[in-house]
């Protein structure tokens, strides 16, 4: 194991924030549709997690980190997370036959479960009749221009169901960058999978979900030390200050340990062992770093900070839905307590 990253991922790196760059060279609200294009067909970044003998890139979860590092860097509005890692995974576990025309990126999918969902917790499930699908689905990301919906259901497995044949009505969420909707089937055509599991998809999803809060953590602290370089008080740079320079360093060891966290957590979901413990604890921790970091950029930033126009508050939205999003870090860390033999957290 190394939390190093490989030639290849720094290469993909590159090639990613590049893209970004020109796609999308600050963060905005709705979809980023060029950006989409670019990073799916351009860059193939939609077939990472599927094998090449079915069409894809047969990269693991370290590869799919990286490009989750960039994209929280970016906040970019793109359905990598919610179609190529969540949907992907699930379809990928059920057989799902035409997988290949997801990761060229011609269709993205949408698992229909909450954001807020957890792996250690039941989720709500659809009903299934003669191949037909009945069910309602709530807070589901990436549902808005999905073309496929992955339906979990009742008694197990799930259902592929073509986009046409939902209902679905978008609804307000704190991160305009990844828009929430609610998802209604009545009695749709469905394509029933017996495999699958959503809650394991849940945790392999909140295990990368960990990069990209590294991701926001990361920006937010580049641009804050970056700002109190340039902004004067007392005829002195701001970040001059020793207060101030305290609560950078802090913050600085906090988001080196949480890119650990990640990391490990990458490293062992493309081992294919048992990464419970390294899920838990970089889900846990991980998201609270970002909040924090996010914070600190917000008040740092004095005023301007607090202006619609600059895009921090675009990552304090994102940084904070991603710390409830596939659990919260408490449901993390009750999960983790059992697993290295301790009590569980009051």
């Amino acid at each position: 194991m190394t939390l190093l990253y490989t030639e290849v991922e720094e290469e993909l790196r590159t090639a990613v924030r590049d893209l970004l760059a020109d796609k999308a060279p600050a963060a905005a609200e709705g979809e980023n549709a060029a950006a989409w294009h670019g990073l799916a067909r351009d860059i193939g970044v939609a077939g990472l997690l599927v094998p090449e003998e079915l069409g894809g890139a047969g990269a693991s979860a370290r590869e799919a980190a990286v490009v989750l590092e960039e994209l929280g860097r970016a906040v970019t509005s793109v359905p990598f997370l919610t179609s190529s890692v969540l949907a992907t995974r699930v379809l990928l576990d059920a057989g799902y036959a035409d997988i290949s025309r997801l990761a060229s990126g011609e269709l993205t999918a949408a698992l229909c479960v909450s954001l807020a969902a957890s792996p250690y917790r039941d989720i709500p499930v659809a009903a299934v009749d003669a191949d037909l699908v009945s069910g309602r689905f709530t807070g589901v990301a990436g549902a808005v221009g999905a073309d496929l919906f992955v339906v979990p259901l009742d008694g197990g497995g799930v259902a592929v169901v073509e986009g046409d044949r939902a209902r679905v009505e978008p609804v307000t969420s704190l991160d305009v960058t990844r828009p929430l909707a609610t998802v209604t089937f009545e009695r749709a055509p469905a394509l029933a999978l017996d495999g699958g599991s959503a809650p394991d998809a849940l945790l392999f999803a909140a295990g990368l979900l960990a990069s990209e809060q590294v991701g926001i953590a990361e920006w937010c602290l580049a641009v804050t030390v970056g700002y109190l370089k340039e902004r004067r008080q007392f005829a002195r740079p701001v970040g001059s200050f020793q207060a101030l320079k305290h609560r950078l360093a802090d913050l600085w060891l906090e988001v080196a340990g949480a890119r650990a966290a990640a990391r490990n957590a990458a490293d062992q979901l493309a081992s294919g062992g048992d990464a419970r413990v390294a899920v838990a604890v970089a889900a846990a921790h991980c998201g609270e770093v970002a909040v924090r970091a996010a914070e600190e950029a917000l008040q740092l930033h004095g005023g301007i900070g607090m202006t619609w126009e600059h895009p921090i508050h675009l990552y304090l939205k994102r940084a904070k839905a991603d710390a409830i999003a596939f659990g919260t870090p408490g449901d993390h860390r009750t999960a983790l307590a059992p697993l290295v033999g301790l009590p569980a957290p009051e």
